[in-house]
């Protein structure tokens, strides 16, 4: 998308509007660019509605909720038809995030793209209070996830988004969202669609095997801040970290999202780390271990995480 008009013409007044006031135009030219520039959109996080689609297109639009976002996948006969609807222009900031966190970043909703999609989630508010487990969600229709996999993909290849950075209303915002929901097949978008993070089962059963999950509050909240949750680092499993690790887990490991670490959850935390930021096995070399190839930007505006080695 063009950062700029071809040609913009403004006027700049020397002193009050009267006549025989001098008046000053420009010309912008844009037909050079800098190389050091790239997308300001780093994210890229899904949601679902919660509304049928008519309310949920209400919702989105109307400027009395101060809700919105760039996308809204409807169901039904809406997306038999093929429609997707546009509600924000990508280089426009959408308000679908609120308050929110992701790798160091607290402004979700000006550095992301988000999509909305049209699913009950949970019968609510009659399950507001149950635990994560004790609701029942609903299925996201298949023609909806493979219409969500073209899009994300187009997304993603338009600005560059890295892997980690596709993520959930609940990663960015833990205990206060639970959307996209447990159902929801991250593991689906990885395989079939290379959309998203996702461990490899092998570095995931080493690390089940050979370093198993001790009990160490502490350092879980240190690997989970790590991998870019806003995890609270005081030792203790209270309220706010067992909404962390259940966002984690909706995300990474749905057939237990209870918000209680085990051996399974601190594996696959170990895995992701390692294959995405260089996170070295204990007792192999750190050049040895796979990992993503870092975005080259000589630090400007960079999406390396985390900030420190």
């Amino acid at each position: 998308m063009p950062l700029l008009a071809p040609l913009a013409v403004g006027a700049l007044s020397t002193g009050c509007a009267s006549a025989g006031a001098v008046v000053k135009k420009y010309r912008i030219d844009a037909s050079l660019r800098s190389e050091s520039q790239d997308s300001r959109v780093r994210n890229l996080v899904l949601h679902y509605t919660a509304l049928p689609t008519g309310a949920s297109l209400e919702q989105l639009t109307n400027g009395e909720h101060g809700a919105s976002a760039h996308y809204l996948v409807p169901d039904g006969g809406l997306l038999e038809a093929g429609t997707v609807y546009q509600l924000v222009p990508e280089e426009r900031r959408a308000w679908h995030a609120g308050r929110s966190y992701w790798q160091g970043d607290r402004l979700i909703n000006s550095s992301s793209i988000g999509i909305e999609i049209v699913n009950q989630g949970y019968p609510s508010p009659e399950q507001d209070d149950l635990p994560l487990m004790q609701r029942r969600w609903f299925d996201f229709e298949p023609a909806q996830i493979a219409v969500v996999a073209q899009l994300a993909a187009d997304i993603i290849a338009r600005h560059q988004i890295l892997p980690h950075k596709v993520v959930g209303h609940s990663d960015v915002s833990p205990g206060r969202k639970v959307d996209p929901g447990p159902l929801f097949p991250w593991e689906r978008l990885y395989r079939e669609h290379h959309i998203g993070a996702w461990p490899e089962r092998e570095a995931v059963e080493y690390y089940r095997r050979l370093a198993p999950y001790c009990g160490d509050v502490r350092d879980l909240q240190k690997r989970l801040l790590d991998y870019g949750y806003e995890a609270p680092q005081t030792g203790v499993l209270d309220k706010e970290s067992q909404d962390v690790v259940a966002a984690f887990q909706m995300h990474f490991r749905p057939a237990r999202y209870d918000g209680v670490p085990d051996a399974e959850t601190s594996a696959i935390l170990d895995a992701l780390l390692e294959k995405y930021f260089k996170r070295s096995r204990p007792g192999r070399a750190r050049e040895q271990q796979p990992a993503a190839a870092p975005r080259k930007d000589n630090g400007k505006g960079s999406d390396s995480w985390p900030l420190t080695p």
